[in-house]
C-alpha cells in the first residue's frame, strides 16, 4: 500500500524530505529566527532606543510569522525565499540605516 502523497519523498532531492517534513523544517527554522530577531531587538533597544530599530526588527518578526503561516499552508518554497530575502533586507537595513 502506497503512502499518502504528503508522506512520499520529493523527487530529485538529495535529502529526500517529504512535503510534511519540509514544512516542519521551515516552521522550526522561522521560529528559531523569530526568537533570534527578538533577542537582537532587545539588545539593540538596550543600546539605543529608536523607532527605526523597532520598525526594522518588528518587520523581521512579522516576516517570520508570515513564513510560519505560509509553511503551515504548504507554500514552503515561497516561504523560504521570503525568509531569506526578508531577513537579508532587515540585516542590510540595520547595517545601513541604524547608527
Amino acid at each position: 500500500m502506497d503512502a499518502p502523497a504528503d508522506e512520499q519523498p520529493l523527487p530529485g532531492r538529495l535529502g529526500k524530505l517529504t512535503p510534511r517534513q519540509a514544512r516542519r523544517v521551515r516552521i522550526v527554522l522561522a521560529s528559531v529566527l523569530m526568537a533570534a530577531m527578538a533577542v537582537v531587538l532587545v539588545v539593540r533597544l538596550a543600546s539605543r532606543t529608536s523607532v527605526l530599530v523597532v520598525g526594522v526588527y518588528g518587520a523581521a518578526l512579522i516576516l517570520c510569522g508570515i513564513v510560519i503561516e505560509l509553511s503551515r499552508n504548504g507554500r514552503t518554497r515561497l516561504g523560504s525565499w521570503l525568509l531569506g530575502v526578508g531577513l537579508a533586507a532587515a540585516l542590510a537595513a540595520d547595517w545601513l540605516l541604524l547608527p
